[in-house]
Parts: C-alpha cells; structure tokens; sequence
C-alpha cells in the first residue's frame, strides 16, 4: 500500500479532519463507532479502502455451569486491565440467576486485592478529566455492590460493581470504556443470547461454561468480531488470529498474515505467450464454435 493514513482521533480533531479530505490509498481507523461513521464518509468522497477498529459493547455470559472463582478472576483481570480502557474489554456480564450472589461473592474476592486499591502502582488511571467526569455520570450510587470511591485529582477511579443493572441504565447506553461493571442476571440461556443478539454486534464476547451445547448456540447465534470461551481478551494475543470487528464494532480486519493482507491489495495478472492463439474465441460464433465452447466451459 504506497499511500496509507492510520487514524487516531487523539492525534488532534482539526488535523485528523484535514487529512480525511486528502486521497489516500488506504484509511486505518482505531476508535469509536461514532467517528468511524466520520472516517467512512470520508473515504467515500475518494472511494478510499477503509479497515475499522471500533468498539462496542462486549458482552459477557456467566453459566451456571461455569468455575465461577476461575470466571471470576479472569473478568476482574479482562474488565480493569488498563482500568477498561482497552476496546475489547468485557462492557457488561449476564449472569446466571441462580448463582449471582456467589459469583458477586467471587468478584469482591478478586477486587479486595492490593492489586486494585488507590495507590497500587500497577493499577492504571483514567486517561483524563473529561473521560473522568463522564464516567462519573455513569454510576448510579443505588445500584452500587463494590466501589465508585474516586480521586479527581488523581484521575483514580476504584473498580465500581454495579448490580440490577439493565439496558434502560444510563450506563448501558454505551461504551463504557472505563472502570465500571454492569452487573445483569438471567434465567434462561436462549433468553440472553436473544438479548444480546437485540442490540449492536460487539467487537468481542466471552462465555464461561462447561456445557457443549451452549458454547456452540453462543458461537452460532450472536455475531461478534472474536473472543473467547473461559477467558477473556486473550484471543487478542494469538498472531493466528484475525482481529476486527462486524457492523457497528468495525470492518476488516488484521494482525499477523491478516495485518500484511488488510493493506496490501492482490493484483492479478495474467501472462501468456504470443503464438497459438485460438481462432476459436473469435466471431462469428457457429454452431461448430458454439458446442466446442459449452464443452471448454
């Protein structure tokens, strides 16, 4: 790709949108859904190729069947890495009815270590004022089952657990991308696929579950951009692995083999001697011409 343009919304609004009126050969695009409807469009004016990393709500499903400590662990780890402000981090999570009060037990297990707490050097701040005061307006203090203490000063915002959360929450508008966890419960596993497979296709999904017959309706009935069975983010890792999105979370898709085909594009070209040339492809096509050509064909 002899002309590309990589986007990211950061590099400053009024320069990203004077380089989107320029021709390029290529549009990489990393962000959120709403500016990547501003990326697409603009590529449209020149007909520009585009890959699409966006984002989404990701979902998460918790089973009865599932370890619940092992889930546990790895949503803690999956959801506040980078205090969630990573775009396939888990948004939300279903969890079975029946066991939401030991897997809630579970979550509060893994948050009350150091690991988490104010000054823990491993645990990453918001990335700035605005986001932080957005993500202030997302927690709803009835609904709270761990968390929501913050510092503004010090952009620290505590993992924040909220519970009997549903999609009418503010906080269950969008994106998240930040140190809050919306906590929903269900009853019946075809009950939340369909929930899920109501709103926008995430760029990632997870499930935790030991039961063959819900990993393989999960895998074939929701439409996502990748993710895992009892675990989370990880899938992000494997080189072998395409990662992108579908609809609203993006379009293309990279890493590895895939990254190299993403911005390349495959010429075809066909070479061919300058002798024997058939006079068969040639007018006028007779009945003769016309039966030998339906055989070849």
């Amino acid at each position: 790709m002899r002309n590309l343009l990589i986007i990211n919304w950061r590099f400053g609004v009024e320069e990203t949108t004077e380089l989107l009126k320029q021709r390029f050969d290529k549009l990489f695009f990393t962000g959120s859904p709403h500016a990547g409807k501003i990326v697409y469009k603009a590529a449209a004016e020149h007909l520009t190729p585009v890959t699409l990393e966006l984002g989404g709500k990701s979902p998460v499903i918790v089973t009865v069947s599932s370890d619940l400590k092992l889930a546990a662990r790895l949503i803690v780890w999956g959801k506040f890495l980078n205090a969630r402000q990573t775009c396939l981090a888990p948004d939300y999570v279903y969890v079975e009815e029946s066991v939401e009060e030991k897997f809630l037990a579970e979550i509060k297990d893994q948050l009350t270590s150091n690991a988490y707490t104010y000054d823990a050097e491993s645990y990453t701040r918001i990335i700035n004022a605005k986001h932080f005061d957005r993500l202030e307006e997302l927690i709803d203090k009835e609904k709270l089952f761990f968390g929501g203490k913050s510092d503004r000063s010090r952009l620290y915002m505590e993992p924040t657990i909220m519970r009997n959360s549903t999609w009418e929450d503010k906080v269950m508008e969008e994106e998240i991308f930040g140190s809050i966890l919306p906590i929903m419960t269900y009853r019946k596993f075809d009950q939340v696929i369909e929930e899920i497979k109501a709103r926008e296709k995430p760029l990632s999904a997870y499930l935790f579950t030991t039961k063959k017959d819900e990993e393989q309706r999960f895998l074939h009935a929701v439409s996502f951009g990748g993710g895992c069975i009892n675990d989370s983010i990880m899938h992000f890792t494997n080189p072998n692995l395409p990662f992108g999105g579908v609809g609203n979370s993006g379009i293309g898709n990279y890493h590895g083999q895939y990254g190299l085909e993403a911005f390349l594009h495959k010429k075809s070209i066909l070479k061919k001697a300058t002798w024997g040339e058939p006079n068969l492809k040639y007018p006028p096509y007779t009945k003769s011409k016309k039966r030998w050509i339906k055989r070849i064909m």
